[in-house]
């Protein structure tokens, strides 16, 4: 299969999806109104609710979930080859992760841009807002402890991103002052800022500081503290001061690199250096589990992901400043997100085969040999490093042809991985807070409320987790082996509150969200339920797994069966909606 017709077809079908499914549920599933009040404008606080402009909206929400998903789950998935891998980041992208996306944040819009958990309660019941609040908290926990680690391991594999990845900060924050305090262009004050980024990556190419151990910490341990004593921060400051331009610039950094992947492509193929090498269909890798149900689970964010829902009813809806924007934040995002999964896979499928190194450092091996370089065997119980390993190689390879030095490419996909990373992280603390802020004031407890404590409450059970094992900071790795079954859980989840919503306003079009929600929570039970055999198997090591595994297991199936009796048994009339 050649790489570039591959790539065009994606990218023109994720297209035409846009313009055409995308608007069907925008018009006719979800009627959007430009004239529809929102939460941004009607609760605007100048902290967390901002009415913003759909592009810069657009920046923070893609940023936000995006992280390191779509670029780590594909390069693992591709392993039972590569057609399966593109046919769910396409089919699946389209019809249910972009769909889950739109649905949720459209929910959200007209709920006072509350939480999924907080939202349950109205569509479904309250008991049901208790048990997804256990599970969108330790989803959370799980994500801001782990992302600190990657941070840190991100930072030990490319010390060259370590510069450009902290000046953003201060470019961001100019960036955010420049607009909202000074009125300033936003195009011109866009492209200051972009440049600028891409200056510090110059210079990060120059340099490769290296942490050293501080206190008997080692490097891994001391950037994990400081990177959650950053979350702390970013989450409490009001969102167009950081949150919101970080994520913003980021987003420009990643339509930039992706542009310079699709002209690696074009660039390689009309070459001739070019040749994807991964196997189409490959059922029994060495060491790998069954692609049925694990594929659709390690993919994961590049096709459809819980995490997105909670972004999508936390720091979005917030923001937004009219209905009919959802379309392009919720259901464009996630397309785009999509096709940076697919070229994920063609930089792995293809772009290492034009030359990686050896094991010892020095052999340069280049087609098939390249390929089992990295996927002889199977790479999921690997590390970061290890896992990104071949998307940086292969990224460089393809920019290495129309001409950007090798050097240059791999500080690119560094600070890449590295700022998704970040901004993934200080989003999920944000979210985090509002998760706790939410239920405490339910429980009448204003005190845990406020957001200095509920950020410290978030943080500080981040913490906890990820040193609770010793100073590397890696006691988050305990549950990680669950997050991508959780995280899939939870996608079938918030499909099913959003086909509740969609019940409520009568017709069949709770179909649309009903059918994915289905799919998902079968994968994800039986994903669950084959895990569970395997930690059972070792107990003695795994027995925190299988606890909180057989927790959540029945915890999902409770809220399934809770959906099911409302489904069947409350009118349409029964829960009017709160805003509309």
């Amino acid at each position: 299969m050649d790489a570039l017709i591959l790539m065009v077809v994606c990218g023109v079908g994720y297209l035409v999806a846009y313009h055409t499914y995308g608007r069907f549920l925008a018009r006719k599933i979800f009627k959007l109104r430009a004239d529809a009040p929102v939460p941004s404008q009607e609760l605007q606080d100048g902290i967390d609710y901002v009415p913003t402009r759909k592009g810069i909206i657009f920046g923070h929400h893609y940023t936000s979930i995006a992280g390191t998903g779509p670029i780590v789950g594909p390069a693992i998935g591709i392993i039972w080859g590569w057609l399966p891998a593109i046919l769910w980041v396409t089919v699946g992208c389209i019809f249910m992760g972009a769909v889950h996306d739109l649905g949720t944040l459209v929910v959200s819009l007209r709920n006072e841009g509350k939480s999924i958990s907080e939202i349950a309660a109205r569509y479904i019941n309250k008991r049901v807002r208790l048990i997804l609040f256990f599970v969108v908290f330790l989803a959370l926990l799980i994500v801001i402890a782990i992302f600190g680690l990657v941070i840190a391991v991100v930072f030990k594999a490319f010390p060259s991103s370590l510069a450009p990845v902290w000046l953003q900060i201060p470019i961001a924050m100019v960036l955010g002052y420049a607009i909202y305090k000074k009125s300033a262009n936003v195009f011109l004050s866009t492209a200051i800022a972009v440049a600028l980024m891409y200056i510090t990556i110059w210079l990060g190419s120059k340099t490769n500081f290296v942490m050293s151990e501080i206190l008997g910490i080692p490097p891994t341990g001391v950037w994990t503290i400081i990177i959650l004593i950053y979350g702390w921060v970013a989450s409490t400051l009001p969102v167009t001061m950081l949150l919101q331009p970080r994520d913003y610039i980021n987003a420009w950094q990643l339509f930039i690199i992706m542009g310079m992947l699709a002209v690696g492509v074009a660039a390689s193929s009309i070459k001739g250096n070019l040749e994807i090498i991964a196997p189409a269909v490959n059922l029994s890798p060495a060491g790998a589990p069954s692609l049925w149900p694990f594929l659709f689970v390690t993919i994961a964010c590049g096709a459809i992901s819980g995490f997105h829902s909670l972004v999508a009813s936390g720091t979005s809806p917030k923001q937004i400043s009219k209905e009919p924007d959802a379309q392009f934040v919720g259901y464009g995002s996630m397309l785009l997100e999509g096709l940076l999964a697919v070229l994920v896979i063609l930089c792995v499928g293809a772009g290492i085969t034009m030359g990686v190194k050896a094991l010892d450092g020095k052999t340069i091996l280049t087609g098939a040999d390249a390929w089992n370089r990295y996927y002889s065997s199977w790479m999921g119980e690997r590390g970061l490093e290890d896992n990104v390993a071949p998307v940086v190689s292969g990224a460089a390879n393809m920019m290495v042809t129309f001409g950007l030095p090798e050097s240059i490419g791999i500080t690119l996909m560094g600070v890449f991985i590295a700022s998704f990373a970040g901004t993934t992280l200080d989003t999920a603390v944000r979210i985090q807070r509002y998760i706790i802020g939410e239920l405490t004031t339910d429980l009448k407890m204003p005190a845990l409320s406020n957001r200095w404590t509920a950020t410290t409450i978030a943080v500080g059970t981040a913490a906890a987790l990820a040193f609770i094992n010793g100073a590397s900071g890696a006691g988050a790795k305990t549950l990680w082996p669950l997050f991508g079954i959780a995280n899939q859980l939870l996608a079938a989840l918030a499909l099913l509150i959003v086909t509740m919503y969609l019940r409520q306003k009568g017709g069949i079009k709770f179909i649309i969200t009903a059918i994915p929600a289905l799919i998902m929570l079968t994968i994800a039970v039986y994903s669950m339920v084959i895990k569970e055999r395997d930690f059972i198997a070792n107990f003695r090591k795994d027995w925190l797994l299988v606890v909180i595994g057989s927790v959540l297991f029945v915890l999902a199936l409770w809220v399934a069966v809770e959906t099911v009796i409302v489904f069947f048994t409350v009118r349409r009339s029964d829960r009017p909606e709160v805003k509309v």
